[in-house]
């Protein structure tokens, strides 16, 4: 069993920045895989924001996000982080923490454990 703890989301301005972090304990051996973020706004499907392997080699991006959202981990401290910068009101959503052992890093359906979400507002 792994459990996924995330925070760092908060309500920010238009162009602003904050950097989530995803806390994992449990069974977090070399078996694992991809770490990935996923966000859901109201009313909407939940996506798929970012992901990372367990190495850290190997980063994907939903395109929206990229060139603003940068994706890390420390494996020593078994957290996963988030930098999302420039960030824009379509960015609100509450974001999830994931861990998948394989699958796709893109589909939620493939990922095994997720964490309670941190709500991220981004006003205009």
């Amino acid at each position: 069993q792994v459990q996924l703890v995330e925070s760092g989301g908060r309500w920010v301005q238009a162009g602003g920045s904050l950097r989530l972090s995803c806390v994992a304990s449990g069974d977090m051996s070399s078996n694992y895989y991809y770490t990935g973020w996923f966000r859901q706004a109201p009313g909407k499907e939940r996506e798929f924001a970012a992901a990372i392997s367990w190495s850290g080699a190997a980063k994907y991006y939903l395109d929206s996000v990229k060139g603003r959202f940068t994706i890390s981990r420390d494996n020593a401290k078994n957290t996963v982080y988030l930098q999302m910068n420039s960030l824009k009101p379509e960015d609100t959503a509450v974001y999830y923490c994931a861990a998948a052992k394989t699958g796709d890093y893109d589909i939620p359906e493939d990922y095994d454990y997720w964490g309670q979400g941190t709500q991220v507002t981004v006003s205009s």
